[in-house]
């Protein structure tokens, strides 16, 4: 009974703790507390970024800020990603049109999506008015997805990113080999990218497991004609080995940590005159 007793006031207290998050979740959506910073995609033979990813950041007036891992799971549970994750893809598309519009050379917007969104029945009027409102064009905004999103329900999934595909959005698998995609699956769905997760390239070349998985992902990608980004590339030696089996495009820290707009422009190429 006792220790039944300490359950149910530990349940309750998660249940508090989570109600209390989810009102400063909605104050923080009213007051403008939300921002992006931006961490780039690049070219590992070249230097040159060709995407950013656009990452959301929240700074609390009296906490400062709040790491993502702390809010974004509530924000999933309690259904704010819609509003939350909405703010953020219009914000993405106006600040890329924005870089355009100062004379900088295009590059691609990725903007994670959650699985909560993805299956919103209007998600591509969504996107579409995103892309509107902004002046976007298509080419130039990508969608995250994770495996787990793609292989719920997997008929409206392929659907819904032939329906993206087609009006010129690109579509990259977030976190890829962390999941337990089917391969026939994976030849079927529309997309262009698979992002290699971090897990693996973490501890290469040093372990053989992790460097035998990151080398077969980069040659099916390649085989399937589809774009590969390493992500989570800290170290010279991680970089030597992921050029040395065929990837083109690289993220993490060893080019640059993800920056607020007015540091990471300065990364952006200016557009030929």
């Amino acid at each position: 009974m006792i220790i039944n007793r300490k359950r149910q006031l530990s349940d309750r207290t998660v249940q508090q703790d989570k109600g209390t998050m989810k009102d400063r979740l909605n104050k923080a959506l009213q007051r403008e507390e939300f921002f992006l910073h931006f961490q780039p995609q690049v070219d590992i033979l070249t230097n040159r970024v060709n995407g950013m990813e656009a990452l959301l950041r929240w700074r609390h007036p009296t906490d400062g800020l709040i790491p993502p891992g702390e809010f974004i799971p509530v924000a999933e549970e309690t259904g704010l990603i819609i509003p939350i994750g909405e703010w953020v893809l219009r914000t993405a598309c106006k600040q890329n049109k924005a870089w355009q519009l100062a004379g900088y050379a295009p590059v691609t917007m990725a903007v994670n999506v959650s699985p909560i969104q993805f299956h919103q029945h209007n998600f591509i009027e969504i996107v579409l008015d995103a892309l509107r409102d902004s002046e976007l064009d298509s080419a130039y905004l990508e969608l995250e997805i994770t495996e787990g999103v793609a292989m719920e329900h997997v008929d409206q999934v392929i659907y819904k990113l032939q329906a993206l595909r087609d009006i010129g959005v690109q579509i990259s698998i977030d976190d890829f080999g962390t999941g337990f995609s089917s391969l026939t699956y994976l030849k079927q769905f529309p997309i262009h990218t698979l992002k290699v997760a971090r897990e693996f390239v973490r501890d290469i070349p040093g372990d053989p497991d992790g460097a035998a998985i990151v080398q077969a992902i980069i040659a099916m990608a390649n085989s399937l004609r589809l774009k590969v980004i390493a992500e989570g590339v800290e170290t010279e030696e991680q970089l030597s080995f992921l050029q040395h089996i065929g990837c083109a495009e690289i993220q993490g820290y060893i080019f640059s940590r993800p920056m607020p707009e007015g540091e990471i422009k300065k990364m952006l190429t200016p557009s030929p005159a």
